[in-house]
């Protein structure tokens, strides 16, 4: 069994554009915050950046992201690492004997092109919602009152946290979800 000791993903020079017709509210968010949530939940990477895994034990290991080129495979010997060239495993990674191991890899197209319609249709409703509940203030709850008129709406403590399933973009990712 394989165990993952350490993951280091450096930060990209970009990100892909945001999609077209944001409201003014959504389109002046942090377009970096957006994409990192949305990352952190998705196993996929639209613009290139570096990535190391430390891994432990003996088995079948393949990159937990994609697309994944592995630009250098090394092994703990001595006391220090040492390159190492390793079997493919018949599931599309390497087969390790029982040691530690450090991947680096470039991850992410080599050359950003433009997300799916689907995951550029996620960042609108996560950049909507998002900037919809900003307006808020960061309550769970408000009331207005305007002469008869009267709103309240009250909201689960978690509702910033949950916003990717809140907003509807966890649905449209799930082709490109963690497994």
């Amino acid at each position: 069994m394989i165990e993952l000791l350490a993951k280091s993903e450096a930060m990209p020079e970009a990100y892909p554009d945001p999609p077209a017709g944001l409201s003014t509210a959504a389109a002046a968010l942090s377009e970096a915050m957006l994409w990192q949530r949305i990352e952190a939940y998705i196993a996929h990477r639209w613009t290139p950046r570096e990535v190391t895994w430390t891994v432990s034990g003996s088995g079948d290991w393949a990159p937990f992201l994609t697309p994944a080129t592995i630009t250098a495979s090394e092994i703990w010997l001595d006391h220090a690492w040492s390159t190492v060239t390793l079997n493919a495993s018949p599931l599309g990674g390497y087969e390790l004997e029982d040691a530690t191991y450090r991947f680096t890899a470039t991850v992410g197209d080599v050359s950003p092109s433009m997300s799916p319609e689907v995951v550029l249709e996620a960042y609108r409703r996560l950049a909507e919602y998002s900037a919809e509940t900003a307006r808020r203030h960061g309550s769970s709850s408000w009331e207005i009152e305007i002469g008869a008129l009267r709103e309240r709406v009250d909201r689960a403590p978690a509702w910033m946290a949950k916003a990717l399933q809140n907003s509807g973009a966890a649905d449209l990712l799930r082709p490109y979800r963690r497994v």
